[in-house]
C-alpha cells in the first residue's frame, strides 16, 4: 500500500496529526496497536472542552471524525520495521502487512517505569499520579505525599501544597539542600527520609505508606515521576538522535518535531520533555502542518 503519510501511534498525538493531514487531503494510515501511556487514567483532566473525558472517550470521538474523511485509514496492528526506501520509507507490521510511505511521524508514546514498591502499579493513574494538573483537582485537600525518584522531585514537591498538605519522601537518597530546602519548608512541605516499602490502601484508594523504620505515614495521594523509557525498536532501527531529560530519554527533534532522520517526525510524549495530554495534542498538530508543508517545498 502506498500513503503519503504513515503514522506509528493513534493517541492524542498521532490522531491530532493525522486531523491536519486528512484535512489537506493527503491519504494517510495511522497503525495502532491502542495501548497507550493513559490506559491507566480513569478520566482525562485540564484538556480544553474535554475536562473529565476518559482517554478511551476522546479517542473514539477523534477516530469518528477522522474516518469522515476519505483519505483516512486506521489499521489495528503494531509496526515491526520501518527502513528508508526510493520513494521514502518502507514499513512492515506484525501481521506481515507492507506499506510505503512518503513521511512517517513517531507517535507510539512511552513507558513509565514506576519504583518496585508494593501498592504503586496497582493505583498508578487513580491515587498514585505523576501531574498535578491531570489529576491533582481530585485530590485536593487530601494529605499528600511525593515520592523522590531524582532532584526533579523537589519542583514536584514545591508545587503540590496547592492541592493539600505534602510530604515529601526522600528515600534517603534524594535530600535538598540550601535553597532549594529552604523553598520547600517555606512552602510548608514536610521531609521524611526513611524510604517507603509498601504502599497501603483499599482498592484504588491509597490510605497511607509503610516506611522502613516501621513507621506508617497517613496520605490519601501520592505523586511519583516514573522513569520514561523508549521501548520501540523503531528508533533503534531508524538510528534516530536522542537526549536525555531529568525522567529519562526522548527522541530529539526540533522545532518542526523532525527528528534527526530527514522525513521522519516524532510527536507526543515520545518527543516532548513535559508531558501530559495537551502538550500531545499541540505536538501532533505541529507535526501535521510540518509535514504537510515538506511534502509541499522539500519534494
Amino acid at each position: 500500500m502506498n500513503v503519503d503519510v504513515l503514522i506509528i501511534g493513534g493517541s492524542f498525538a498521532g490522531l491530532a496529526a493525522a486531523m491536519q493531514l486528512v484535512r489537506a487531503r493527503k491519504k494517510v494510515v495511522v497503525i495502532d496497536a491502542n495501548s497507550p501511556r493513559n490506559r491507566f487514567a480513569e478520566a482525562s483532566h485540564g484538556i480544553f472542552c474535554l475536562d473529565g473525558k476518559t482517554p478511551a472517550e476522546i479517542r473514539a470521538t477523534a477516530l469518528a471524525q477522522l474516518r469522515a474523511y476519505p483519505t483516512f485509514e486506521l489499521m489495528e496492528d503494531s509496526a515491526s520495521a520501518i527502513e528508508p526506501s526510493p520513494e521514502g520509507f518502507t514499513a512492515t507490521t506484525e501481521r506481515g502487512q507492507r506499506l510505503i510511505a512518503k513521511r512517517v511521524i513517531l507517535a507510539m508514546g512511552i513507558t513509565d517505569s514506576l519504583p518496585a514498591i508494593p501498592g504503586v502499579q496497582e493505583r498508578w493513574g487513580k491515587t498514585v499520579i505523576h501531574c498535578p494538573y491531570c489529576h491533582g483537582y481530585e485530590l485536593s485537600d487530601r494529605s499528600l505525599g511525593v515520592l523522590a525518584t531524582s532532584e526533579m522531585s523537589f519542583h514536584q514537591a514545591a508545587m503540590i501544597p496547592d492541592w493539600g498538605a505534602t510530604t515529601l519522601f526522600t528515600q534517603g537518597q534524594f535530600k535538598p539542600e540550601g535553597d532549594t530546602l529552604q523553598h520547600l519548608l517555606s512552602r510548608g512541605v514536610t521531609l521524611e527520609h526513611s524510604p517507603i516499602v509498601e504502599v497501603l490502601g483499599t482498592d484504588a484508594d491509597v490510605e497511607g505508606v509503610l516506611l522502613l523504620d516501621g513507621r506508617t505515614v497517613p496520605i490519601q495521594g501520592l505523586y511519583v515521576g516514573p522513569r520514561i523509557t523508549l521501548t520501540s525498536p523503531l528508533i533503534e532501527q531508524l538510528k534516530l538522535e536522542i537526549e536525555e531529560t531529568p525522567l529519562g530519554s526522548i527522541v530529539k527533534v526540533d522545532a518542526m518535531k523532525e527528528s534527526s532522520v530527514k522525513g521522519i517526525y516524532a510527536a507526543g510524549d515520545l518527543s516532548n520533555p513535559m508531558q501530559n495530554g495537551t502538550f500531545a495534542i499541540a505536538s501532533g498538530t505541529m507535526a501535521g502542518v510540518a509535514v504537510h508543508r515538506s511534502l509541499i517545498f522539500d519534494e
